[in-house]
């Protein structure tokens, strides 16, 4: 944790099997895209207002579980079954039902090849992944062990993804305020 605290403040990392990764804190892009999709979900699926509720959706979660002391997806979702209240102090402990990364160009690979593959292995259900810069979204599930794709969605359709295929998401609506490309990174501390 201490290696995490050193970080500089424009910097956010994790730990993840006892390895520190750290990269750039999201830009404008990055954040308005993860907050599109929030409030797609939300009012829906956490508040029950036009669709079934039964779930927690949360920005930026902290994460505490056995294999790593700190992790925090862009967006992570928990059936109310499996977690029926949110902690009022310290980090989440119950690996997420569903999660959202938005790629963005610091965390792109990190997101893609190591997070991917963890979380295959702690057993999320569900991931999400939105490409800011191609508009894409792609959808994939967890079975035996491995990641089968859904699909990859473009930038005006309309669509029900798993696991919130009750609600029709209209993805033109998430890329409408995004102009240009992401700022370059920041190198690393």
């Amino acid at each position: 944790m201490a290696d995490l605290e050193a970080l500089p403040p424009t910097w956010r990392g994790e730990i993840l099997d006892g390895e520190l990764y750290a990269f750039p804190r999201p830009h404008s892009m990055h954040m308005d895209l993860e907050g599109s999709v929030f409030n797609d979900l939300r009012g829906p699926f956490q508040k029950g207002r036009g669709g079934p509720g039964g779930w927690w959706i949360l920005i930026e979660p902290g994460i505490r579980i056995e294999r790593a002391p700190e992790f925090s997806p862009d967006i992570g979702g928990w059936r109310k079954a499996r977690m029926p209240n949110l902690p009022v102090k310290g980090p989440i402990t119950v690996v997420p039902d569903w999660i959202c990364e938005v790629l963005s160009p610091s965390t792109r690979r990190y997101d893609l090849i190591v997070k991917r593959r963890f979380y295959a292995e702690i057993g999320v259900s569900f991931l999400w992944y939105l490409d800011a810069m191609e508009r894409t979204l792609t959808v994939s599930v967890l079975r035996e062990g491995h990641w089968v794709e859904l699909g990859i969605h473009g930038p005006d359709e309309k669509l029900r993804a798993e696991p919130f295929q009750e609600v029709e998401l209209d993805l033109s609506q998430w890329w409408e305020d995004l102009t240009g490309t992401e700022e370059a990174d920041e190198p690393a501390p």
